[in-house]
């Protein structure tokens, strides 16, 4: 993989940096966002790392997660160094209009492409955006410590599914094998992130699983699944624990793709798309609005549940008769 000279430039003639990531955010953009800050560290930079949404509690075993701040000073960017990781515009780190910055940075590996940045290094074969960090702090010739690799480690598997998923690849493997001999334990990583649970969380998958729908859509079934804000109140939970639910229904044998609709407000809702092989549901998230990977994707949308439900699956239909 080849970073861009001009970014390697950047990162080492700059002084003052902010790294920005996604609202709502996951491993990958955490992990990812905190690597590079301790690497720019390492290089005696100013980093601030911003992520609206802060570091949900399932994260919050992550090294160095303290230095996520959920507010940013938008004026003080115009003497710094914006680094936009794990998507590719202001409005995805929950920003509508312009920010101005002395240089705009987008580093991703989304399908989904947006113009922003002057300099933008997108990989959508890339498995994680905390692989293209690792690539980047190789040709930084930056040590990678315990705690980086940790991050990264975290960044990477999430994305992958715990090297479950079709874009786990041999050079995904070669690349965590040197992170753990730089440190990063698999055993403790995977305790932290799938067998800490709080009992509320649980009680919410149980009631999401309780909306489970199978429709057949063409060749392909569906599994859909519901979270309302009734549901948060009721188990004492928020968004921030819902990570990763949009997969479960991948268990089932004959589930093609999995769609959760999570209530963000009156009639208003945020879907997280994932599916099997060779169906591409970010063509489906970028119909309305959204984005991601082919078998991971997303988007917001307003109106009806059950009208949107259908459209769903009616596009999704598509997909399998194509």
């Amino acid at each position: 993989m080849k970073v861009p000279e001009r970014l390697i430039q950047i990162l080492r003639s700059e002084k003052h940096f902010t790294i920005a990531s996604h609202i709502n955010p996951e491993g990958d953009a955490i992990g990812s966002a905190i690597a590079l800050a301790l690497v720019l560290k390492r290089l005696d930079k100013d980093v601030s790392v911003y992520i609206r949404d802060g570091v949900p509690e399932i994260y919050k075993f992550l090294p160095h997660c303290d230095i996520v701040e959920d507010t940013l000073d938008v004026g003080s960017l115009q003497k710094r160094v914006l680094i936009i990781v794990d998507c590719n515009e202001p409005k995805r780190i929950g920003f509508e209009g312009e920010l101005k910055c002395k240089t705009s940075i987008v580093i991703d590996h989304h399908e989904t492409r947006k113009d922003y940045g002057d300099i933008r290094w997108i990989e959508p074969a890339c498995a994680a955006t905390g692989l293209m960090i690792y690539y980047l702090i190789k040709e930084l010739r930056v040590v990678i410590t315990p705690d980086i690799a940790t991050n990264l480690y975290v960044a990477i598997a999430v994305d992958t599914g715990t090297f479950r998923y079709e874009n786990t690849t041999s050079e995904v493997f070669r690349t965590v094998a040197d992170l753990v001999d730089k440190g990063a334990s698999p055993g403790w990583i995977a305790i932290n992130l799938y067998e800490s649970w709080s009992t509320k969380r649980f009680n919410l998958l149980r009631e999401m699983l309780n909306t489970l729908e199978i429709h057949n859509s063409g060749p392909l079934k569906v599994a859909i699944t519901v979270i309302t804000e009734d549901m948060f109140k009721k188990t004492g939970t928020d968004a921030s624990d819902t990570e990763d639910f949009s997969n479960v229904p991948r268990i089932l044998k004959e589930v093609d793709v999995s769609v959760l609709f999570r209530q963000d407000g009156p009639n208003k809702w945020k879907a997280s798309m994932r599916s099997k092989g060779d169906v591409n549901v970010a063509t489906v998230a970028k119909e309305f609005g959204g984005g991601g990977h082919r078998n991971a994707a997303g988007f917001i949308t307003e109106g009806d549940l059950e009208k949107i439900k259908a459209e769903v699956i009616d596009k999704i239909k598509r997909l399998g008769n194509n």
